[in-house]
């Protein structure tokens, strides 16, 4: 009887540590799958991001577009970037208040006429 009672104890102390463990593994999977699902979406929306003529749709609006009238100087920008990006090689001459053209910095703020504004 000593053996019958020791063996059931067995038994339900093995039950929690394999409900933990099966428990993990279900939630396992069900990571892998929704990144799967994710890995899945990003591929799909790279697909669409192109039309017919291979302009990039959903970038391409914000890099294509002319930038504000007032623009703020992100990290890792100088003035031949932004230049470069917003069509504007005037820049320093329409900023007074950039006393040195290699000190731009984050946060610095400047007035910005793109050349296609001009061309409208």
């Amino acid at each position: 009887m000593v053996s019958s009672s020791s063996s059931t104890k067995a038994n339900s102390m093995k039950k929690p540590g394999s409900l933990v463990e099966a428990a993990s593994w279900y939630c396992t999977v069900a990571l892998l799958g929704l990144l799967f699902i994710g890995l899945m979406r990003a591929k799909a929306d790279s697909v669409w991001e192109w039309d017919d003529e291979g302009a990039d749709v959903k970038g391409g609006q914000l890099l294509n577009r002319p930038c504000d009238e007032i623009y703020v100087v992100g990290e890792g920008e100088s003035l031949h970037t932004i230049s470069d990006k917003c069509g504007d090689p005037f820049i320093v001459e329409r900023n007074p208040h950039i006393n040195d053209p290699d000190d731009v910095f984050p946060g610095l703020v400047l007035h910005i006429v793109s050349s296609a504004a001009t061309r409208r």
